[in-house]
């Protein structure tokens, strides 16, 4: 049976160590996807076992669209990004696209050449962005390594709740303005935003 109510889904991820979390949740907004369609795992993208990524799946049907910053954002391992493409394309049947690389844009890939170029671009990023994730891995080793033997402090400093955070979380929760709203309202990025949301959840 027919897809009659095709969606667009948002993913992101972020590791520990990756600094692009606002970008992608901007990049996302944007392109006018409903926050509430946007999934977010905060791990490394080594293998796929990711709560968001796999609760995304299970809500994507034929036709509907995945958007995703760049190619890493579905995982690093050469292999594993090519087989969850084609499980998502080929078997679910539904779309990905990728922000970042225009021509990664299965609602625009017409007849079998396109599909065969799609394929041969896919699987060349697939190996780049592997390779570049043992890069990454090596100085950021070094990074932590220099930064040690320094003496200096690493991570990030804990963030604090804005002074009218309560009413202004009260009115985005009751629907009343938008999250973006709420955040230009206490001045804070996506990033902050979302961490102190699930914080303040928790300790409710």
């Amino acid at each position: 049976m027919a897809n009659t109510n095709i969606k667009t889904f948002g993913y992101c991820r972020v590791s520990t160590t990756d600094q692009n979390e606002d970008r992608q949740l901007e990049a996302m907004l944007d392109m006018g996807i409903n926050e509430r369609d946007i999934f977010v795992d905060k791990c490394s993208g080594k293998n796929f076992d990711r709560p968001q990524y796999q609760a995304l799946k299970v809500q994507l049907r034929e036709g509907d669209i995945l958007v995703i910053k760049s190619i890493d954002r579905l995982g690093r391992n050469y292999k594993q990004i090519c087989e969850e493409w084609r499980e998502i394309v080929k078997d679910i049947k539904a779309h990905i696209r990728v922000i970042d690389m225009p021509i990664l844009d299965t609602t625009k890939t017409d007849g079998l050449i396109g599909e065969v170029i799609s394929d041969i671009v896919l699987q060349l990023l697939s190996y780049v962005a592997e390779q570049e994730r043992a890069f990454i891995k090596q100085r950021q080793a070094e990074g932590i390594k220099i930064a040690k033997e320094k003496g200096k402090h690493l991570g990030r400093p804990k963030i604090k709740y804005p002074e009218d955070w309560k009413n202004i979380y009260e009115v985005w929760q009751n629907g009343l303005i938008t999250a973006r709203k709420a955040m230009a309202e206490l001045k804070l990025k996506p990033t902050s935003f979302y961490k102190l949301v699930k914080m303040y959840k928790e300790n409710l």
